[in-house]
């Protein structure tokens, strides 16, 4: 059996950025190019949006055409060292969008922590401190449920599960559910499901319908309505330094990206700043 629960807590207050963990820890998912064009639409949509690539891998950075072996500072950098995020975001081709970069440093990053005190709260500690200068912080984790992807799910107001329209679509997603709520009960009480977003959708094959069906009997209004098809634009994109709004607008895959940003802002002014959704269960053999 598989549980999601989403929080009902209503935050008062001024309105703060919505801070979201991009993760399944399956490869090739799609977290990277969610993060990347969902930041995209966003920001063309008049919204201030931080990405930070927490991935070893540096896609995200490279997705933008960002050289990370030509940047001062990465992320890297405010996990170790403590270095003000603010000092380490760098310019993308899209107006609105700032990037901390990744480093391959980071890949060594875990065994550095471990010694530290508050390993776990590191960079919910450096996000706390520019939060209120974005709307939106996306934060693109590695795929494994690492001390980095706990970084993020403790730093993060909620967390963004992409699952591709495969026939493993649900196959891990357990063992994520379980390092959710493990980091609810320790870390982060307060970490709601943004919402499971479906990737890689091949219209042609019976199957990519039928997971789609599956995951949306399980997991319900958690998902989101957008689907993301398979496209070879996509795919393309990231060669290029570019997202698929400044590459392909007119492509399958940037309509989708385009609708998921205007779900995600739907979602969040229908629950407010910091409000969780209703509680969802979904049964997963």
């Amino acid at each position: 059996m598989l549980e999601f629960t989403f929080n009902n807590q209503t935050v008062t207050g001024g309105c703060v950025g919505q801070t979201i963990a991009c993760t399944n820890q399956k490869g090739g998912v799609g977290k990277t190019t969610t993060v990347v064009n969902l930041a995209t639409y966003l920001a063309l949509l008049g919204d201030r949006v931080l990405v930070i690539d927490l991935d070893p891998q540096g896609n995200a950075t490279s997705g933008f055409g960002v050289d990370r072996r030509a940047v001062a500072g990465s992320v890297y950098d405010a996990l170790v060292d403590g270095r003000p995020l603010d000092e380490l975001h760098v310019a993308t081709p899209v107006a609105g969008v700032r990037l901390v970069p990744s480093s391959i440093s980071l890949a060594g990053a875990e065994v550095e922590l471990a010694d530290k005190v508050g390993r776990e709260r590191r960079l919910g500690a450096s996000i706390a401190g520019i939060r209120d200068d974005w709307d939106w912080v996306l934060v693109d984790c590695p795929p494994s449920l690492s001390l980095l992807t706990v970084n993020a799910l403790a730093g993060c107001d909620s967390v963004l599960v992409p699952i591709q329209c495969e026939y493993y679509a649900l196959e891990g997603l357990t063992q994520l559910v379980s390092t959710i709520n493990l980091v609810r009960e320790a870390l982060n009480p307060d970490l709601d499901i943004t919402g499971v977003l479906l990737t890689m959708f091949d219209s042609r094959t019976n199957l990519s319908t039928e997971v789609a069906d599956e995951v949306r009997r399980h997991l319900g209004d958690a998902v989101f309505k957008t689907v993301v098809p398979r496209s070879v634009r996509l795919s393309e994109a990231p060669s290029h330094g570019l997202p698929i709004a400044l590459y392909r607008p007119d492509s399958k895959g940037a309509e989708a990206y385009a609708l998921l940003a205007g779900e995600l802002r739907e979602r969040r002014d229908r629950r407010g700043p910091r409000e969780g959704a209703r509680e969802l269960r979904g049964a997963v053999a």
